[in-house]
């Protein structure tokens, strides 16, 4: 695998509720114009790099070390095992 591919969306819970923030992680090998489409952040594991970098209506930043680090607080294992098929 190569790609971390993360996807967030808003759903409502109901009148007078706040909105649920949802987050799917994903990986995979290639990238699909679907994954350009409705994802918020793609990694790119054998080039080091930020393909894309958004939450919401703001772009984050394209550091690829920082992006890396701070999803590595909460998926360690997945990026554990993408850095190693990266090599």
């Amino acid at each position: 695998m190569r790609y971390m591919i993360i996807t967030y969306w808003a759903r409502s819970q109901g009148r007078d509720r706040p909105l649920q923030q949802d987050e799917v992680v994903q990986v995979s090998r290639r990238v699909r114009s679907r994954d350009l489409d409705s994802a918020s952040v793609i990694l790119d594991f054998v080039q080091k790099s930020v393909i894309k970098s958004s939450v919401g209506d703001q772009i984050a930043p394209k550091d690829f070390q920082r992006t890396r680090d701070y999803y590595y607080q909460h998926y360690p294992n997945i990026i554990d095992q993408l850095e190693k098929g990266s090599q």
